[in-house]
């Protein structure tokens, strides 16, 4: 449906919006009508460079020919049908996924909260199955006041300033404390601990004896576009490996060749226990999923973890497509090489104090609180972007960007910068 089709206008469209919608988003002053490849059309017909992504979902671009064509075939054949039956969209999904990035087996999710969530009652599971619980002295009261045993080893740690997700268990994950993601929404989900990122030592010392998995975002996407060290990575898998503890890496927003790889772990040469993904995978439909070995997934058996549309035929249709058309097009190299020359571009800019990023994920600091007057200006100007931090945008352009499309997004921000500096 197009704003065209309903006979209203924009601002009558908006107000409806504002009228029976709970308002979360700090939005653009424009209706999304339609999208092909870097852009993105408003109801008026203006075309915008698209650096938003979707929130880094559109890694082919928008409406793909593969992908709205396997979307079609898929919806005339077969919708839903439930995961009490196999479907040859979802069976070849899997094998495609786990193929190329070196895990054996998934389990599909819906969004990259809930590939989280799997993710954290695997682990939890895992520990209780292989080290039980304490004795008696290690009884808590539990929430319906009965008291409960504690389980010897089921704490999770993550990172400061990371983000996994908004369900309460990523929410707790998600070490922002006193932030406005956080505030309101306690008391928390125990059993999650804190350490700083890229600071090895910091999660050694948080790595008690009770400690059973790791999280890690190997780029802090919502945290301001910060990558991880690579020895800070190897050094995370080195103490999981001692300390027989399960590393998770969370690839929301890095996986499916956002950095260079389809994989973040393959750029960094680190492989995880567990890795969850969500976004770019399903070309804008949503899909999400977790992967890890044979091992660790069977601690999950029949009935231990569901949900009703993971995996959902079309969704699962519109992934294959969109990994297909990656790795055809060689896109997650495209993303390295382009990327990189879009950083250096950023560099130039005025009023910056750093470029950090990798791949098509990229992240600028200024030296003022400007980031979301840039975000609002450049849409004046055609240009789209998201503000993560009061001083940083973050740019996750679709992998298909050029080094000419690059450049006018940064001569575009240049422009905003003249006027606000």
């Amino acid at each position: 449906m197009r704003a065209s089709d309903t006979g209203l206008s924009k601002e009558q469209l908006i107000e409806l919006c504002r009228k029976y919608m709970n308002e979360q988003f700090d939005r653009y002053d424009f209706i999304a009508d339609s999208g092909s490849g870097m852009l993105l059309k408003d109801e008026a017909g203006n075309e915008y460079l698209d650096f938003l992504g979707g929130i880094a979902v559109n890694a082919t671009g928008h409406c793909s020919e593969r992908v709205v064509n396997a979307i079609k075939e898929q919806a005339e054949t077969l919708i839903h049908a439930s995961n009490y039956c196999y479907t040859v969209p979802q069976i070849m999904l899997a094998k495609l996924i786990c193929e190329n990035i070196g895990m054996e087996k998934i389990q599909f999710q819906n969004s990259g909260a809930e590939a989280n969530e799997a993710a954290f009652k695997l682990v939890r599971k895992y520990g209780v199955d292989k080290y039980g619980f304490k004795d008696s002295a290690g009884l808590y009261t539990g929430p319906e006041g009965g008291i409960v045993p504690e389980p010897k080893r089921y704490k999770i740690i993550s990172a400061m300033d990371s983000f996994h997700g908004r369900t309460l268990a990523t929410l707790t994950a998600t070490a922002q404390p006193g932030s406005a993601i956080q505030k309101g929404y306690e008391p928390f989900v125990p059993g999650f601990k804190y350490a700083e990122f890229n600071n090895l030592q910091s999660f050694r010392d948080a790595a008690t004896e009770d400690v059973i998995a790791i999280i890690i975002e190997p780029v802090q996407g919502e945290g301001g576009v910060y990558p991880a060290d690579k020895e800070f990575l190897r050094g995370l898998r080195d103490l999981c490996d001692k300390r027989d503890m399960l590393l998770i890496f969370d690839e929301v927003q890095t996986g499916w060749g956002r950095t260079g790889s389809l994989m973040a772990y393959q750029t960094y040469g680190v492989k995880p226990d567990i890795v969850t993904m969500a976004k770019a995978l399903g070309g804008g439909m949503p899909i999400a999923a977790m992967a890890t070995s044979e091992r660790i997934m069977n601690t999950f058996g029949p009935g231990a973890h569901g949900t009703t549309f993971g995996g959902n035929p079309v969704c699962s249709a519109a992934a294959y497509a969109e990994i297909t058309e990656m790795i055809d097009l060689k896109l997650p190299e495209r993303a390295k090489e382009v990327g990189d020359h879009f950083r250096n571009r950023l560099r130039m800019l005025p009023g910056v104090k750093e470029v950090r990023g990798i791949g098509q994920i990229s992240g600028v600091e200024f030296d003022r609180p400007i980031a979301n007057e840039i975000k609002h200006k450049a849409g004046e100007r055609f240009l789209l972007m998201t503000a993560v931090r009061p001083n940083v945008i973050r740019l996750v352009p679709p992998l298909t960007a050029s080094r000419e499309e690059c450049d006018k997004a940064a001569d575009i921000i240049e422009s905003v910068l003249e006027e606000l500096i």
